[in-house]
Order: structure tokens, then sequence, then C-alpha cells
């Protein structure tokens, strides 16, 4: 058990880590600590104080930006600059706690859930289940531009359809946690579900077609020749609920670590807009009466490189602006969903003509959201 420890101490454990030594004497102690009441209710009693202590914070946002734009700085009410200023030491704070909190919320549960066992559940799946379950699974399995190549590998080498994986593949990126939090918290549960429900139908139906073009032949020859990967439990239940922490916390310096310039590079962005844009301009560039506006926003986004965390708080000055709902989400999916550097990293994996059919369904799909919502709403 001391090489174990030694392990977690250097950090190299993970949820997917368990040390199996003698009996499962060691097992047995580690659920038992795992599930013991005065354990589970300290670490959530002081949860629920934390979270409180967010809560408050939280809810003081709005009279602080209001002080320091008006108090501290001194700026006019009504000019453009006031306007600008007051959004980005509001908006600032309070998308980076958002994104604090669920960062580390959705770190803790991936502790019991890991990509090696999202590929074991959709490698014993009928393909059209498969493409559900990926789909799904996309939401809450750690996925970036760089895990993209060895993803795929593993899918491909453990028996995982073509089509399968490319479900998983646009989910992962275009529905994930950053988008669904900062949408409910900016627009409300609305949004966000409609959002979800999309990003999760053009997944699916772009692996089905996928599928269904029996492209296999265009995915580069070593990759079917590479060794499978390891067939580890991942997401052990054995994990003590302060190593589950651990992990959060760990989640939070990871990716909020990394996140966060292009969180406020885009709330700067979206200042200025909020600030300078007239009420009302974009309805002329991206309203729902111009035909053109969603594939236009959609070929503006595909070459941008950025996440939702840096996305999310521009589509809300693009909406306050005039602009419609369904242009800016088309505008949104194809930034996160058909990231330009994400096709060049793929390119290690796939040839040029399974990459353009990728491209080309998934824009398909956008294009019908971005209409539909443009007429519905």
């Amino acid at each position: 058990m001391s090489e174990c420890r030694e392990r977690k101490s250097t950090g190299e454990s993970g949820p997917g880590t368990c040390c199996r030594e003698g009996t499962g004497t060691g097992n047995a102690s580690a659920e038992a600590a795992e599930f013991h009441p005065r354990t589970t209710g300290k670490y959530f009693g002081t949860g629920l104080v934390a979270l409180g202590a967010w809560w408050l914070l939280y809810g003081g946002l709005s009279p602080f930006a209001k002080w320091f734009t008006f108090s501290l700085l001194a700026l006019s009410p009504g000019s453009r600059l006031t306007s600008a200023v007051e959004f980005f030491v509001f908006e600032t704070p309070k998308v980076l706690m958002l994104l604090v909190l669920v960062v580390f919320a959705v770190g803790v549960l991936r502790s019991f859930f890991t990509p090696e066992r999202a590929r074991r559940i959709l490698a014993g799946n009928r393909e059209s289940a498969g493409n559900v379950l990926a789909a799904l699974l996309g939401v809450v399995t750690p996925f970036c531009s760089c895990s993209a190549v060895p993803l795929f590998i593993g899918f491909v080498t453990s028996g995982v359809p073509l089509g399968v994986t490319f479900s998983f593949l646009v989910s992962a990126p275009m529905v994930n946690e950053v988008a669904l939090v900062l949408l409910y918290g900016l627009f409300g549960w609305k949004i966000a579900v409609l959002y979800a429900g999309t990003g999760l139908a053009i997944a699916m139906v772009a692996g089905w077609v996928i599928g269904r073009l029996r492209m296999e032949s265009h995915v580069e020859e070593w990759v079917y020749a590479a060794p499978a990967g390891g067939d580890g439990e991942g997401g052990s239940p054995y994990i003590s609920w302060r190593d589950r922490v651990r992990f959060g916390l760990d989640s939070v310096r990871d990716i909020v670590g990394k996140v966060w310039p292009y969180v406020v590079a885009g709330i700067a962005v979206g200042a200025g807009i909020h600030g300078y844009v007239p009420e009302n301009f974009m309805a002329g560039i991206m309203g729902a009466q111009a035909w053109w506006s969603v594939p236009l926003a959609v070929l503006i986004g595909i070459p941008m490189y950025s996440n939702a965390a840096g996305i999310v708080p521009v589509v809300q000055a693009l909406l306050g602006k005039g602009a419609a709902l369904g242009t800016v989400l088309a505008f949104m999916m194809a930034v996160i969903g058909l990231s330009l550097p994400e096709m060049i990293i793929l390119r290690k994996v796939l040839k040029v003509r399974l990459i353009a059919a990728f491209a080309g369904v998934v824009g398909a799909g956008i294009l019908v959201v971005g209409y539909l919502f443009n007429a519905l709403l």
C-alpha cells in the first residue's frame, strides 16, 4: 500500500487508479471510508457552507459593479464607456464564479466516470443505440481538442463504429458543462435546454449519417494497426471523498487556469459590443430577416479559436443588440463544434474526404438549427 500512497501523493493516481494488493482488504477499507456516514456528512456539510458563501458573494456582484463604476471611477451614467465598464466589471466575476462552481462539481462527478468507461460502454452496443449513448456520454466525459486524436484511436481500436465515434466527437466539445451552465446563468434554463437538445440532435444525426456513408477506408491505415487501449475499470467506486474533492479542485486548477484568459477576452469583446454598438444594429446583419445571416455566422465561426467560456459572453452581447437567436446559436455551435484547430488535429488520423464529410454534415445540422430557431422564435 505504500506504493499506492506514494503515487497519490505525487498526483499520479486518478479516477481509474486503484491499488489491489493482497486479498482485497485495501478495497474493503477504502469502500468503508468512502461511504462512512461521518465522513460523508463532513464533506457535504463543508460543501454546503462553501456554497452558501459562494451564493452571498455572487449576490453582491451587481452592487459592487455599480459602486466600482459610479463611485470609485466616478463615470457619468448613460455614456458608452460607462455601459461597457459596468458590463465588464459585473460579468467577469460572475462568469468566473459560475465556471469555478460547475467545473468543481463536474470534476467530482468525473471521478466516477472516465473516457475508458465510455469506450467500453460504446463498444458493447449496437450502432443505433451507440449514437444516442455517445452523444450523451460526450457531455460528461473530459474532452479537449488536444485529446481528439487519442480518444479517436482508442474508440476505433476498441471496436466502436466510426459513426458512433463521431457522435461522441461532435457532442463532447459542443454540448459541454461550461456552455450549459453559462447559458443558464446568463439566459435562463429555456435557452440552455434548447442549446443542449439541438446540440445532442446534431451529434446523433451526424454520427448516424457518417456511419451510413461507410467511410472507414478514409481513416488513416496506421490507426487500425495501433494497439487497443488499456482495459482499466476507471471511475473506481473505492476512491475516498477526500480524493474526489481533490479531483474537483484539480479540475478547477487545470480547466479554469487554462480558459480564464479566453473568458476575460470574450467578456471584453462583449463589453465593447454592449457599450458601443447601437441598439438593434445587429438586427440588419444577424437578424432573422436576413436569409444569409446564418451561413455567414457559421463561416465566420469556423476559423475562430475559442471555447464556450469565451464565446458565451459575446453571444450575450450580440443578442442584446438585436441579433437573432438562431443566428447566434449557429455562430456559437460553429465556433466550438466545427473548430478549425480541432479539424487540423484530426487530420493526423482522418483523410481529407472524411474530414470534409464530417464538417459538411455537422455544418448542415447547424444551419438547420439556425434557420429553425429564427423561424419559430
